[in-house]
């Protein structure tokens, strides 16, 4: 059993893996040993974008900037990553229970989608899916949500959730849903900032 899942491998889960493992290591007894899935299929928008606009980052190809992420979250550790495709996701309880297209079963708390807004087919879940109305092209879709949340401890981040397209407003949600997690974990609010060491 993991702590979270996420669905989704680009901006925003990648962004929400970040900071859920950047929570490791500073002597916050709740935040050790904690475990994170990411399920990446490689099919992220991102891999075929060049990025000139992003605040603070030289420009950059897509794959090397996923590729640059990935490395900051193996630094961290806890995170593991599977390119099996998820098709469905029951909640038993509190538990939400993930079915890859393999057969194979995992279960979290907490769940975290995603997956982009080209389509969303996974089964299992009552959840309202729209079209998203910050998107310059038709037919791509939204998870109607409050603050993120589309039921009980799952979430949807990035253009899933209806945002634009801009690598920062993708990564923006998936660490704004990393630290609303993680507060639920502490039984408090807490946010992760990091200072130069003297």
């Amino acid at each position: 059993m993991y702590d979270v899942i996420i669905v989704g491998g680009g901006a925003s889960g990648l962004a929400c893996a970040l900071t859920l493992a950047s929570s490791r290591g500073r002597n916050w007894d709740w935040a050790e040993g904690r475990t994170y899935l990411v399920f990446d299929t490689g099919k992220s928008d991102l891999r075929k974008a060049y990025l000139k606009n992003v605040p603070g980052v030289q420009p950059i190809a897509g794959t090397q900037l996923l590729e640059v992420i990935r490395e900051q979250i193996e630094d961290w550790g806890g995170v593991e990553f599977s390119e099996e495709k998820v098709v469905e996701i029951k909640k038993e309880g509190e538990i939400y229970k993930v079915y890859t297209e393999t057969g194979k079963e995992y279960s979290a708390k907490y769940v975290v989608l995603a997956g982009g807004f080209k389509e969303f087919s996974i089964k299992g879940l009552e959840l309202e899916v729209g079209e998203n109305p910050k998107s310059p092209k038709p037919g791509r879709v939204m998870i109607k949500h409050k603050d993120f949340e589309a039921m009980p401890n799952l979430f949807v981040v990035g253009t899933l959730a209806g945002l634009s397209s801009h690598f920062t407003s993708c990564a923006g949600s998936g660490v704004e849903v990393a630290i609303e997690i993680l507060s639920r974990m502490a039984g408090k609010r807490i946010v992760i900032h990091d200072v130069p060491q003297d």
